[in-house]
């Protein structure tokens, strides 16, 4: 393992910083939840957590957390992925990669529109409030 130096420790120091704020719930108003189960990692949970953090320091999303969870239950389409925000549904995506987490932060956490082919789960439409 090579030594860091003082800048690269300061370097990794406001990394990680930065992923700890990402992951902050206060004063946000929207949700990102990742199921990081047995099965989810598995499947690739690590690297769509990873993309989720890069794509939010990126664009400078900073109403976004990002959290991690448990499994959500629905180890078929892991990764899993759930979304809330306010004036949408909450969502559950499913089979979630990288290019999918993309997907989502410019579809539906910028442009308020659902992708359709990655929605596993949505509250019934009686409890939905338009």
């Amino acid at each position: 393992m090579a030594k860091l130096n003082l800048e690269a420790l300061r370097k990794l120091r406001e990394e990680n910083k930065q992923a700890l704020e990402i992951r902050d719930t206060e004063n946000k108003t929207i949700q990102i939840i990742i199921g990081m189960g047995t099965s989810g990692i598995a499947a690739g949970a690590k690297q769509t957590l990873k993309a989720f953090t890069d794509l939010l320091r990126e664009r400078n999303l900073t109403q976004v957390s990002l959290r991690q969870a448990g499994s959500i239950g629905l180890d078929h389409a892991e990764p899993v992925v759930e979304v809330r925000m306010p004036g949408m549904p909450d969502i559950i995506y499913g089979k979630v990669d990288p290019k999918v987490a993309e997907q989502i932060i410019e579809q539906h956490i910028i442009g308020k529109e659902l992708l359709n082919e990655h929605v596993f789960d949505r509250p019934a439409r009686d409890i939905v409030q338009d």
